[in-house]
C-alpha cells in the first residue's frame, strides 16, 4: 500500500512538473499571439512592446516565483533549523564562514524578484543572521553568470577571476558589516512570523506527501502576499523597456570620462531587463567608446539593481534596510566598475 502511494506521488509530481514546463514553454509564442495577432498592436512599436513585455514577464516571473518557491521549501524540509544554522554559520563565532558561504551561493543563484523573497524568508526563518543573509542577496546581483562568461570569452580567466574575486570580496565585507549594525528591526514583522515548521529538527522524517503539502503551503503563502508587487514592478519595468531607446543611453555612457560609472549605475537601477536582454545594449555602448568597466557597472545596475526588483523587495525589507541595500549594491557596482577601467 505504502509503495502504491509513493508512485501515486511522484506520478502527480511529474504531471506538475511536465504542466509547468508546457506553461512556461508557451508563455513566449502565446504572448506574441495575443499582443500582436488578438490585440492588433504593431510589431516595433513603443506601446506594442511595452504590452508585450508586461503579458510575458507577468506570468513567466510568477511561474518561476512559485516554482522556485515550491523546490526551495521541499529542499528545506530536509534540513532541520539546527543543520541549516550550521550550515551558514548561525552562531556568532563563525558568521564569518557564514558570510563565504552564503556569497558562494549567491554566485550560482540568479538573483531577480521569483529568488529573492523565498529565498530572503526562507534564509531568516532558518535563524540564519541577516549579515550572513546579506552576503547572499549582495553576492547574486553583483556576480552575474552572464557578465561572466562575456568577460572570460573577451579578456580570459585572469579578468573573469578579478571580476568574481572582487565581488566575492564586496559581498562578504559588506555583508559582516550588515551584521554589526544589527537591522533586524527593519525586516517586516510577517517574515519573522512565518510558521512553516519546515525547519523543525524532525522535519527529515516527513514523508512525501507532507513535504510536498507542505510546499503548496509555502506558495499559497508567499505568493499571496508578493504578487501585487510583482505585477507593479514589471509594469514600471515594461513601460521604461517599451519608450526608452538605446541610441539616448549609448549617447550619454558612451564615453570614459570620470563620472561615467556612477552615471551608468544611475541610468541603469530604473531599467528592468534580464542579462540576455541588456546584452545587446552593452555591445552598442563598447561599440560607442564606452569603457568595460562602465559598460559592465551599467549591465550590473540593471540586472541586479533595477527598482521592479526592488519594489518587489520592498514586501520583505522596510524602507531603511532598502537603502542600506540599495547603497552598498550601488557602491559595490561602481567600485567593480573603475576597478575594470583601470586594469583595463
Amino acid at each position: 500500500m505504502r509503495h502504491t502511494g509513493a508512485t501515486r506521488t511522484y506520478a502527480m509530481l511529474g504531471i506538475v512538473a511536465i504542466a509547468w514546463w508546457l506553461a512556461y514553454t508557451l508563455l513566449q509564442p502565446a504572448t506574441e499571439f495575443l499582443t500582436f495577432a488578438v490585440l492588433r498592436l504593431e510589431r516595433g512599436s513603443h506601446f506594442g512592446e511595452a504590452v508585450a513585455f508586461f503579458l510575458y514577464d507577468v506570468p513567466k516571473i510568477l511561474l518561476l516565483l512559485s516554482g522556485m518557491i515550491f523546490v526551495i521549501t521541499i529542499i528545506r524540509t530536509f534540513f532541520s533549523a539546527e543543520r541549516t544554522r550550521r550550515l551558514l554559520g548561525a552562531h556568532g563565532e563563525r558568521e564569518g564562514v557564514g558570510n563565504v558561504l552564503a556569497a558562494l551561493l549567491g554566485i550560482v543563484t540568479p538573483f531577480c524578484s521569483c529568488s529573492a523573497v523565498p529565498l530572503f524568508i526562507g534564509f531568516v526563518e532558518s535563524g540564519i543572521p541577516l549579515g550572513v543573509t546579506f552576503s547572499f542577496l549582495i553576492a547574486a546581483p553583483v556576480i552575474n553568470e552572464v557578465a561572466l562568461v562575456l568577460l572570460f570569452g573577451l579578456f580570459g580567466w585572469r579578468v573573469a577571476a578579478l571580476y568574481v574575486a572582487s565581488g566575492l570580496t564586496i559581498a562578504i565585507i559588506a555583508g559582516w558589516l550588515i551584521g554589526r549594525l544589527r537591522l533586524e528591526r527593519w525586516v517586516e514583522d510577517f517574515v519573522w512570523q512565518m510558521q512553516f515548521t519546515a525547519a523543525q529538527d524532525d522535519a527529515t522524517q516527513m514523508t512525501w506527501d507532507e513535504r510536498l503539502a507542505r510546499a503548496g503551503e509555502a506558495v499559497r503563502a508567499i505568493v499571496g502576499k508578493v504578487w501585487l508587487y510583482v505585477v507593479v514592478g514589471i509594469a514600471v519595468g515594461a513601460g521604461i523597456h517599451g519608450y526608452v531607446p538605446t541610441d539616448a543611453l549609448a549617447g550619454v555612457m558612451g564615453k570614459s570620462a570620470w563620472w561615467s560609472v556612477p552615471v551608468a549605475v544611475l541610468i541603469g537601477v530604473p531599467l528592468y531587463s534580464n542579462a540576455a536582454g541588456v546584452i545587446p545594449i552593452v555591445s552598442v555602448l563598447l561599440e560607442k567608446g564606452a569603457s568595460l568597466g562602465t559598460a559592465l557597472a551599467f549591465m550590473m545596475a540593471v540586472i541586479g539593481l533595477s527598482l521592479p526588483e526592488t519594489i518587489i523587495l520592498r514586501r520583505v525589507l522596510k524602507p531603511p534596510l532598502i537603502a542600506v541595500f540599495v547603497g552598498v549594491v550601488a557602491l559595490a557596482i561602481v567600485v567593480t566598475g573603475y576597478l575594470f577601467n583601470w586594469v583595463m
